[in-house]
């Protein structure tokens, strides 16, 4: 590995940690039990966004109110990556450095996977896509760690009828056959995002999209919509038993859009 490549992965490595900081350890009936960390691979759609794009908010910044306090959320998500250009640019390298035993690795890709006009991004959901998801299931497993699969949550897209219509093709196939095939835990966030935003209707779901008096962006979310997300995963995660029933809280709760906060700072 040249130098260059050593301090690209060491300043991935200090990726941003969404949540309150807490011992890796936790007290349970008298004895310790290791807390597992929660990394976040994926696009814009999940990641860190900081002051200069507020309201825009990735569900990841969400997903610690869901959590055990003592479960850190290490959110590697970048704007704009597929799973290609996220392997190609080093990313993923840095995010298996980071990864111990019994950790989490959250894979969700698909919107950047789609640009068939940018071949540094574009995959094909049947071959290239389902090969670079391998890299990070092979990854995890090969330092302890335990990969889930995410399918990309949808977009806000309606038909004249109000239906809400699916809009990744054939992306969301090739993972949940993925995997089937690998034996990997899948969360099927495009399936309960897509039942989400129809139960909303078009109108309600502007409250939960990027749409503000400067642009209509029915891809990214504000506030509402990353803690509506960020729900569906800790439920996902408490469900396929990935995380024990007890650091899973708030399901059932309200969590006031005042709680996400950008801080100062330029995605990577």
């Amino acid at each position: 590995m040249t130098t260059t490549r050593r301090r690209m992965v060491a300043a991935l490595a200090g990726t941003v940690l969404a949540g309150i900081a807490a011992p890796a350890t936790a007290a349970t009936s008298g004895a310790t039990r290791r807390m597992p960390a929660l990394h976040l691979a994926g696009d814009s759609t999940a990641a860190q966004k900081y002051a200069d794009a507020a309201p825009e908010t990735g569900w990841g910044m969400a997903l610690p109110f869901f959590l055990h306090r003592g479960l850190a959320v290490a959110n590697h998500a970048v704007n704009g990556r597929s799973s290609k250009s996220f392997i190609d640019e080093g990313r993923l390298t840095a995010v298996l450095a980071a990864l111990r035993p019994g950790d989490l690795l959250l894979v969700q890709f698909g919107h950047n996977d789609e640009k068939t006009e940018d071949p540094t991004r574009c995959t094909e959901p049947w071959s290239t896509h389902q090969d670079c998801l391998r890299q990070y299931l092979d990854g995890a497993r090969a330092r302890g760690a335990r990969p889930v699969l995410l399918t990309s949550v949808e977009r806000r897209r309606f038909d004249p009828g109000g239906n809400a219509l699916p809009t990744h093709g054939e992306y969301p196939a090739a993972m949940r056959a993925l995997a089937a095939e690998a034996d990997v835990p899948l969360l099927d966030i495009q399936r309960q995002s897509l039942a989400l935003w129809q139960r909303l209707g078009p109108e309600e779901t502007k409250a939960y999209f990027n749409w503000t008096a400067a642009e209509q962006d029915n891809t990214h979310f504000n506030p509402p919509g990353a803690i509506a997300v960020a729900r569906l995963v800790a439920a996902g995660l408490r469900t396929e038993g990935l995380l024990a029933p007890r650091d899973v809280r708030r399901l059932d709760d309200a969590v006031p859009a005042s709680w996400i906060t950008w801080p100062e700072g330029n995605a990577a």
